[in-house]
């Protein structure tokens, strides 16, 4: 089985692939790192630059973890690609990061995390970066 982490280079997503490389450890499992543009889109902030992902890399090998990044551009839902690659790798768990959001954006943007959680068939692993 496979730890699958969702991955933007932002305080919650290094929050999650901390947790997701623990928990890959732990279990004795590789680590699938999921980031994923929306198809389309002429630039995007989304993917980690070629530093980041040498620096997860070097963290993963430090830790005695085989890790894939996989940065395959997503159409339609990213909670949707992100539960469609679960069930592909097999994951053993989701990883996610949570951003903390007001109600009211709760409101009007609806919620990724949410999507996940209620639609996952596995078990999923929500993480808040620190403040």
């Amino acid at each position: 089985m496979t730890v699958l982490v969702g991955y933007l280079p932002t305080p919650e997503g290094n929050a999650a692939f901390t947790a997701a490389l623990d928990e890959a450890a732990r279990r004795r499992e590789a680590l699938v790192v999921l980031s994923s543009p929306r198809d389309g889109a002429l630039v995007s902030t989304e993917l980690p630059s070629p530093d980041d992902t040498e620096t997860l890399q070097a963290q993963a090998q430090q830790a005695g973890v085989s890790m894939d990044l996989r940065t395959t551009p997503h159409r339609g839902e990213l909670p949707d690609l992100l539960i469609e690659t679960a069930e592909e790798i097999n994951a053993s768990v989701i990883v996610i990061g949570l951003r903390r959001r007001t109600a009211i954006g709760e409101l009007f943007l609806g919620s990724t995390a949410q999507q996940i959680l209620l639609g996952a068939e596995r078990p999923v692993l929500a993480v808040k970066a620190r403040r």
